[in-house]
């Protein structure tokens, strides 16, 4: 399939400012206004999902790393998902939540000492290190409960039967052929010397590890929203691609940037001595084959409607281009 040649630019001068004639743009998409309008209803909904109780430790170890900041990728992607196929974002913030939290979940327990033994995430010290490990364990664990309870329980407006399903992909999207599978993968070729760790293996990695809940984010949202099978599909593959673009990206920016610019441990992949895209390709091949995942993803969104897929346009854009 040929690639779109459709760009979005994030906010520049010229997207904020009026045409001659007192009217902008219908072209005109401001992606970070975009972005901290959705930014903030999904934290005030992630807010009041866990309400903070006195001497409630387990809430305050929660909400200490879900609402630790971070760019709110996963759930901007569900709700825009939806809003893209006909729904709205009432339709998906329950679900844009749960992915957020299940996103938060995997954070927590990866940063254990039991996986990488991180100390540092979003610029302060782990969960782990602020509660001890059994709270943190048990904060995620918690948290994953939550995530499906929220989606079950406080979706509105939605037929039974689009919750339902929504459910089993997010599921499907985390468990033994999901996100589990591919942190499984992942540790299995930890030290391996990297002549042993292929780029098809690598990619098995991060399609399962990392692309897959972004990939469930989407899907979550397009089917909430009453998008047809055809449109699912096509917006999975669109997920598939962005959610491989991310961990592209984040391989690169490992060995380029430095802790303080990351807000986490720079270079502990290296440390560690797993496998990473600028290790077997190279950081300019790395590269290259970013802006490659970038055009692909891009091109599953032709066929919707122009201006509704400017949100999903800009986020591929966003990951492709982000400094952290």
């Amino acid at each position: 399939m040929s690639c779109a040649s459709v760009h979005i630019r994030t906010l520049t001068k010229e997207d904020s400012t009026l045409k001659e004639e007192g009217h902008e743009s219908k072209s005109t998409f401001n992606f970070q206004t975009y972005m901290i309008q959705k930014a903030k209803s999904i934290n005030q909904a992630l807010d009041a999902a866990i309400p903070l109780k006195e001497g409630q430790k387990i809430q305050e170890a929660m909400r200490y790393s879900l609402l630790a900041g971070g760019k709110r990728v996963r759930p901007v992607l569900c709700t825009a998902a939806c809003e893209l196929v006909g729904g709205s974002e009432s339709m998906s913030m329950s679900a844009a939540c749960a992915v957020e939290m299940i996103h938060t979940m995997s954070l927590i327990h990866d940063d254990l000492p039991c996986m990488d033994n991180d100390e540092l995430r979003r610029g302060r010290p782990t969960n782990h290190k602020a509660f001890g490990e059994a709270i943190a364990v048990l904060a995620g664990d918690a948290l994953l409960a939550l995530a499906f309870e929220h989606i079950a329980v406080s979706t509105a407006g939605v037929p039974l039967t689009r919750v339902v399903r929504a459910i089993g992909e997010l599921a499907r999207s985390i468990g033994p052929e999901g996100l589990v599978a591919g942190q499984v993968a992942d540790m299995s070729c930890e030290g391996l010397p990297v002549s042993e760790v292929g780029l098809e293996q690598l990619e098995f990695i991060h399609l399962h590890k990392t692309a897959a809940l972004l990939e469930g984010s989407v899907v979550v949202g397009a089917i909430l929203g009453g998008g047809s099978n055809e449109e699912v599909e096509k917006l999975r593959r669109f997920a598939r691609c962005i959610g491989l673009l991310f961990q592209v990206v984040d391989d690169i920016l490992d060995v380029t940037k430095s802790s303080e610019e990351l807000g986490k441990t720079a270079g502990k992949d290296l440390v560690a001595g797993k496998a990473t895209y600028p290790k077997l390709m190279g950081i300019e091949k790395s590269r290259e084959f970013a802006e490659k995942l970038n055009k692909e993803a891009q091109s599953w969104l032709s066929g919707f409607d122009p201006e509704k897929a400017k949100p999903l346009l800009a986020l591929a854009n966003y990951i492709a281009l982000r400094q952290n």
